[in-house]
């Protein structure tokens, strides 16, 4: 079942190097990091190479079709298969937030995008494409639809984009996030906005040291954020923070429940996620009543169903979603030395995924609290059916257990770096179309 293929001659602006820290994830404790290379998200320890930012592609459009391109083309038979399971049945509580979540289906992120940060350009609108080399289009969107995702993910960093004591965002940046959005939203999609990359020292930084800092910048960004979105209905997400850490520490990607900094850490995240959720609230519009994702330290599991974390007081109810990242098996999904091997018949395989997921069952769904794990996937190694069987076990464990996923795409694709794109935003191809198939065979 984990017969490995070997994709060759695949060609994508996926792999555009740029600046600064593409976000890459650091393994747990005693595990080896995942080397830095272009193209991919990169650990911030890691060094990335430079490179020129490239110029927006131009979008041309395309010729009319002949006669001779409406002749069907015979469908050559898949060298691939989608494996069947067998599926646990659970209970889900019957809340309004639970059926919201469900309703999300199955989300793709448009990573590397406008979440590109700290980037040597001279039009700010070029961030957009520094790291992922496309530019976003309605095309893009329609095709991600098409393929049967219902929710997008827009990551967003602001740092680059703001100014001024009470960090007033350009309006050129604002609009185009706006334009971005509104791509999915007319295409009846569910879309995720975010803080992304503005974890820093100088911005947000979950510790005491900068607590009166960082709560500055995140409600001065969501006032503004909030106000501007305010009309748009339950089909716009907020999530409050992505990956909150202590970036450049040994406790940036794993906490110890012993280590006053980490404790530390965890309440001073509770504090500005109460910030964020609060800030929303207050604002006008469709806000009083909006959907709210909020994660635990560095969006882990872990970080979430650490005893310390705690939700946010909110004055709506049933209107606060937990948010988790999980790129696991670590060895499997993440680590480029682990193994390029994943198996639906392997016990030990399917409870990298089933593990977390019945903590996050037991300590939220069970009790009527939702939760979206906003990034997933399994970088390619050259193993094309191992991330077919990965894909089908992931999202069929999470849709039993009343999760919904968002698989991350940054729109890499050739190099040896954390290449996990699926749909080509240039040639506006699906790469690994049974990759997608494998995620939409449980995601109902």
């Amino acid at each position: 079942m984990t017969a490995l293929l070997l994709i060759a001659g695949m060609l994508s602006a996926g792999a555009w190097a740029g600046c600064g820290d593409k976000g890459g994830k650091e393994p747990p404790a005693g595990t080896e990091a995942p080397e830095a290379t272009q193209g991919a998200e990169t650990t911030p320890a890691a060094a990335t190479p430079e490179a020129e930012t490239t110029a927006a592609p131009d979008i041309t459009p395309e010729a009319e079709p002949t006669a001779a391109d409406l002749t069907p083309t015979p469908v050559p038979e898949s060298k691939y298969d989608i494996p069947d399971l067998e599926l646990e049945s659970f209970e889900i509580p019957q809340t309004e937030s639970l059926e919201f979540v469900k309703n999300m289906k199955i989300g793709w992120n448009l990573g590397n995008a406008l979440d590109a940060s700290d980037c040597n350009v001279d039009d700010e609108l070029a961030y957009e494409w520094s790291w992922c080399g496309a530019k976003t289009t309605p095309q893009l969107i329609q095709e991600v639809k098409k393929a049967g995702f219902q929710t997008i993910r827009v990551p967003v960093s602001w740092h680059n984009h703001v100014t001024g004591e009470d960090h007033r965002i350009s309006e050129v940046w604002m609009a185009r996030v706006q334009e971005v959005v509104d791509m999915a939203i007319d295409e009846g999609l569910y879309v995720i906005l975010n803080i992304h990359h503005d974890n820093s020292t100088d911005f947000m930084y979950p510790t005491s040291e900068y607590l009166e800092q960082s709560k500055n910048y995140v409600t001065c960004v969501w006032e503004q954020v909030a106000a501007r979105f305010a009309d748009y209905d339950e089909h716009l997400i907020f999530e409050t923070l992505n990956e909150p850490r202590m970036v450049g520490t040994n406790f940036e990607w794993w906490l110890n429940g012993n280590d006053a900094s980490c404790k530390d850490a965890v309440a001073v995240l509770n504090e500005l996620n109460q910030a964020v959720v609060d800030t929303i609230r207050a604002s006008e519009g469709n806000n009083a009543q909006r959907y709210i994702m909020v994660p635990g330290y560095c969006a882990s599991p872990d970080g979430a169903l650490n005893s310390g974390f705690a939700l946010p007081q909110d004055s709506a109810e049933d209107r606060l979603i937990v948010s988790v990242h999980a790129y696991t098996p670590y060895d499997f999904a993440l680590n480029d030395k682990g193994t390029a091997e994943f198996d639906t018949e392997k016990a030990a395989d399917v409870r990298g995924i089933t593990g977390f997921m019945d903590n996050l069952y037991k300590k939220f769904i069970k009790e009527g609290i939702p939760v979206v794990i906003g990034e997933f996937g399994a970088r390619a190694k050259s193993n094309t059916q191992a991330r077919i069987d990965f894909s089908v076990a992931y999202i069929a464990a999470a849709r039993a257990r009343g999760i919904t996923c968002c698989w991350w795409d940054n729109n890499a694709f050739i190099g040896t770096g954390e290449n996990f794109g699926l749909i080509d935003r240039n040639a506006m191809k699906w790469r690994f179309e049974e990759i997608v198939t494998g995620l939409m065979k449980y995601a109902e």
